[in-house]
């Protein structure tokens, strides 16, 4: 049935909300904007004046379809080149979501993103609509066709897994700043000492190339391994420009509400290093750097108009 206006201004009021949903269900801005477009698709071909509560509905219809999508890209992980790790969205970004809340700012954060890869479809989903958007249990059972009571079994189910993977610490973005200043300092020092005092004992780094950009599969563990690793990694040389195609510029920022450092090359992001930090230190450095995953990241940074100074440059 076709559409009237006031039927698609309704649906693209939702949209923010949906785009929001589907991030935190897929980890993948693109994969989001595809499940919110083929739920379009759906409300299209809907008798529309039929459906009495459309936010329900559309929440339904884009679940579902995400759950779809995330079972068959567990299959696809398999054969994945290297680890795999989640889109980073850089501050700003309104598919980040609301974040009024320190559980709503905490649904989207890095660690707890890689964190939700854990979960099945279904525990994910649950925790995501009670946590980040607080839906009632009654209509996430509606949402996912269970019982009020599997419902609420599920979520405190995927909460404990949730919980017991993390101690981080909500930062302020001053604070995120004077992090990734301190820690591009030691890493830049050329001296491994400065950034084990800066790690956690057990702190971990991994890195997401998609077989384009090398990255190393195997997380480094411990705090000398990291810093060793990350004394080489933040040490200009020519092969590092010539593989991503110049002299990357350094930049702190925040993404998914966390510490973040920026690599740019002619205004293009090339790395997104994302950093956990808990009241030890900091517990993991996690970086983007697979070029599909960027493109989103490039978009946001060309749009916010950066003009500071790069705090670093290889």
């Amino acid at each position: 049935m076709a559409l009237i206006m006031s039927d698609v201004d309704r649906f693209e009021t939702a949209r923010p909300r949906l785009e929001a949903i589907a991030y935190r269900l897929l980890g993948s801005s693109s994969e989001a904007e595809d499940a919110v477009q083929e739920t379009f698709l759906r409300w299209q071909a809907a008798d529309v004046q039929r459906i009495e509560v459309p936010e329900a509905w559309l929440t339904k219809v884009l679940t579902n379809l995400c759950l779809n999508m995330l079972t068959s890209a567990r299959a696809r992980r398999e054969t994945y080149v290297g680890r795999w790790l989640p889109e980073p969205l850089l501050a700003g970004d309104p598919m980040l979501g609301p974040a009024e809340t320190a559980e709503q700012r905490e649904s989207v954060s890095y660690a707890v993103l890689v964190l939700l890869e854990r979960l099945s479809p279904g525990e994910r989903a649950v925790y995501v609509l009670r946590e980040a958007f607080d839906y009632p249990h009654r209509e996430i059972a509606e949402i996912l066709d269970i019982t009020e009571a599997a419902a609420q079994q599920i979520y405190h189910r995927a909460k404990k897994h949730i919980t017991d993977g993390k101690a981080r610490t909500e930062i302020d973005e001053a604070t995120a700043r004077r992090i990734i200043e301190e820690f591009l300092a030691a890493a830049t020092s050329g001296r491994t000492e400065p950034l084990v005092r800066l790690l956690t004992q057990d702190a971990v780094s991994v890195g997401d190339g998609g077989g384009k950009i090398p990255a190393r599969a195997k997380a480094f563990e411990g705090a000398l391994a990291v810093a060793t690793f990350l004394r080489g990694l933040f040490k200009p040389g020519k092969a590092k420009r010539a593989l991503v195609g110049g002299a990357p510029e350094i930049y702190a920022t925040t993404a998914n509400g966390g510490p973040a450092i920026v690599a740019v090359v002619d205004g293009r992001v090339v790395g997104i290093t994302c950093l956990e930090v808990t009241a030890e230190g900091i517990a993991a450095v996690r970086s983007q750097v697979n070029p599909d995953k960027l493109v989103r990241a490039t978009e946001q940074w060309a749009a916010a108009g950066h003009g500071e100074a790069p705090l670093h440059t290889l």
